[in-house]
């Protein structure tokens, strides 16, 4: 006999599985066994929140372990299938199909949703927001002019200039004053990084009147960055998200002041023009323009300063590698005699005669980015002549999946060698296409060169003036950061904890009170090729 605890104890358990046969049903209902293979959660219905709670972005890594699959199913609660594609032979597959598999409606509801935008300026971003009817609409426009601008040629050389000249300026700032004696300079290097190239990138896009030069807005723009996830679950946002939206409202509000004043676009960079010009030509309202701008500068500001942190952390924790690639870098400086004498770095130069420089750069991206490329299925497809993904199912292509399967990059994938990408190592690492820091296909980051002379210029200029060591250790051991609070529009991971550094001016390069440092480039005609369309374009 039951009983009156035991039955409700039984009716408890009657229902919760009743309820669990519904859900699961509800989640996997209708699987086409055409469908890739499904991936069950550890635990039922919650398994993978809990695995993503857990792991964040290496859930996928071991995830694509367990089942074994170029592709495969998983489900969360209250939303529609996921496929997890897990090898480049099928993204490049899903890349061949940008309509039928598309980005730019996901796009379009994530700048939506960010942005906090009018309903007209949802409707203006919606029309053809896939390029149905041809390039053209607000989201095929804006697109198209972010190309333009950040191609090789003179809208990428001018903006190049503005960032190479302020990067060359915070360095000098980095300078310990002297008059009092002092002979080093204790920084957190992850804030000045963000600091210094905040201030590069946003002045070269936005020219002298440039709204973030003011640091409260500059703040700002990071206290709504790091609150993203919270404006992007929605749920009860003016308790759960109101510091963000409160700072992206300052920020907003900044730039709708910098758009009505009188010349100030008209100094921007070609970037800005064209983005400005799409939105314009749309009718977009001048508040959601603004408001745009804000959502638009996590694409151009987030992602940088974490790549050129990673890499100089390698670079100081490795002594041997350091002095290597030191020399590799002396080796190209350019030095001016005459009334001022002039050190100058060519980033051109670089490219071309510091192998170890850029392997170690491309190797930082390869070990701690963690992007994910998204698609939207359009209508019920058939990937490879072999899957059949469901229209409204949602298509994520992992990075790190790739970047971190032993079957392509080797026994020692785990690890941090830069010398990876060297030239001579070719024949055994795999082809470009597994490299997908930047994406590929119609997404591929319009803005990775601009990016990537951003880094090899902080750097470059940085190991050739500068000695690091980390406070607050007795034998100078660097100690990899943790990242599992990396945020959710990061493509490269964020340390938890800044790094407190004492830096010490070279005294083999010369007293920087003597000569001037400068940082010049011939032209972006020369593209770093890390990627396969880099590489491709190049061959031609």
């Amino acid at each position: 006999m039951f009983s009156t605890t035991e039955y409700t104890l039984l009716a408890v358990i009657l229902t919760s599985v009743s309820t669990l046969a519904f859900l699961v049903g509800k989640m996997f209902g209708g699987h086409d066994p055409r469908e890739p293979p499904i991936a069950s959660p550890s635990i039922p219905i919650i398994g993978h929140m809990v695995g993503l709670a857990r792991s964040k972005f290496n859930y996928y890594v071991d995830l694509s372990k367990l089942t074994d699959a170029p592709i495969f199913t998983m489900s969360l609660p209250g939303q529609n299938k996921i496929y997890v594609v897990t090898k480049p032979e099928l993204v490049q597959a899903v890349q061949k199909q940008p309509t039928l598999l598309a980005f730019p409606p996901i796009e379009a509801k994530f700048a939506s949703s960010i942005c906090g935008v009018s309903s007209k300026a949802q409707a203006i971003l919606a029309n053809n927001v896939n390029g149905d009817e041809g390039h053209t609409g607000l989201s095929m426009e804006s697109y198209d002019g972010m190309r333009f601008a950040l191609r090789p040629g003179p809208g990428l050389d001018d903006m190049n200039r503005v960032m190479l000249r302020e990067i060359v300026k915070s360095l000098d700032d980095l300078q310990p004053l002297g008059k009092s004696g002092e002979t080093s300079r204790t920084i957190g290097i992850y804030s000045w990084l963000r600091e210094a190239i905040t201030t590069a990138t946003t002045r070269s896009v936005y020219g002298p009147m440039n709204p973030y030069d003011d640091k409260a807005i500059a703040d700002s723009f990071w206290d709504f960055e790091s609150g993203l996830m919270s404006i992007l679950i929605g749920f009860l946002p003016s308790l759960t998200a109101r510091k963000p939206i409160a700072a992206r409202e300052r920020v907003a509000n900044a730039f709708e002041t910098y758009y009505k004043t009188p010349g100030a676009i008209d100094q921007a960079s070609t970037l800005a023009k064209k983005r400005y010009e799409a939105e314009v030509n749309k009718n977009v309202p001048l508040e959601d323009i603004a408001r745009f701008e804000v959502g638009g500068a996590v694409a151009i500001m987030v992602n940088t300063a974490p790549a050129a942190f990673w890499t100089l952390f390698f670079l100081y924790a490795d002594p041997a590698l350091l002095s290597d690639i030191r020399a590799e870098v002396e080796a190209c400086i350019e030095t001016e005699t005459g009334t001022n004498l002039v050190k100058t770095i060519n980033i051109s130069t670089l490219k071309k005669q510091c192998p170890l420089l850029l392997s170690s750069y491309q190797e930082t991206l390869r070990h701690r980015s963690m992007g994910t490329s998204v698609r939207e299925v359009m209508q019920d497809t058939m990937l490879d002549g072999r899957w059949l993904l469901k229209k409204g199912a949602m298509l994520q292509m992992p990075s790190r999946i790739i970047h971190q399967d032993s079957g392509l990059w080797g026994s020692d994938v785990a690890d941090y060698n830069p010398r990876r990408f060297l030239p001579e190592e070719r024949k055994n690492r795999p082809s470009n296409i597994c490299f997908r820091a930047f994406g590929g296909g119609e997404t591929l980051c319009p803005g990775r060169h601009f990016a990537t002379n951003e880094v090899l210029a902080v750097v470059a200029l940085f190991v050739v003036r500068f000695d690091m060591v980390p406070v607050g250790t007795s034998d100078g051991k660097w100690d990899l950061p943790t990242t599992a609070n990396t945020n959710v529009a990061s493509v490269v991971m964020t340390p938890d904890d800044d790094i407190q550094v004492r830096i010490t001016p070279r005294q083999t390069v010369g007293s920087d009170d003597k000569f001037k440092w400068a940082v010049h480039l011939d032209g972006s005609e020369k593209a770093f090729a890390m990627v396969s369309e880099d590489a491709a374009a190049a061959a031609e």
